[in-house]
């Protein structure tokens, strides 16, 4: 067991984690072998985030006066926490794909950018574009105008070439 030192060191690290992330997602494991917790830690870290297997209690306690207190308070059974910074649409996609596979990791709540989410959002969020598929339709959005309005200028160019020339197969321009 660990004396308070440690729990009190745990309950910082957990803090500091809690803090400097916006998006957490609170899910439940049982059962879970050794090999698809090292697939299950791998799609999150390739998601950008990070994976932590807690102790209720202990989470309560780093959780409070943090955004994450309503969703770390009164938690039950085997949790975990898989948390970022950064897109929470790709470890919502990543945490979603990994379920669909193992069905005894559950989710039990979610935070993202401050707000409380529940198991249905964090589906719907799962099903969100990512953040660089957001930009590049973005970016296709922005650029097509200005496309369209380099293509009709060289049509009109284009055009008068063609008029002219066909007047001059004809033979109405003046010999």
């Amino acid at each position: 067991m660990k004396n308070k030192d440690d729990k009190k060191k745990d309950i910082e690290a957990l803090r500091k984690d809690l803090e400097q992330s916006k998006n957490l997602f609170v899910t439940g494991y049982q059962k879970l072998r050794v090999d698809q917790d090292f697939e299950l830690r791998k799609a999150v870290r390739g998601a950008g985030g990070k994976y932590r297997v807690i102790k209720n209690n202990l989470a309560e306690k780093a959780s409070e006066g943090t955004a994450a207190e309503g969703v770390l308070k009164g938690l039950r059974g085997m949790t975990s926490l898989a948390y970022t910074s950064k897109d929470p649409v790709a470890l919502a996609k990543a945490l979603t794909a990994y379920a669909k596979n193992n069905p005894s990791f559950t989710f039990k709540a979610g935070l993202v950018e401050g707000r409380v989410i529940d198991i249905r959002a964090i589906n719907d969020l799962a099903t969100l574009p990512s953040r660089e598929e957001v930009l590049a339709r973005l970016l296709f959005m922005m650029n097509a105008p200005a496309q369209r309005l380099v293509t009709a200028m060289n049509a009109v160019g284009r055009n008068l070439a063609v008029v002219v020339d066909q007047g001059v197969k004809a033979n109405k321009f003046g010999a």
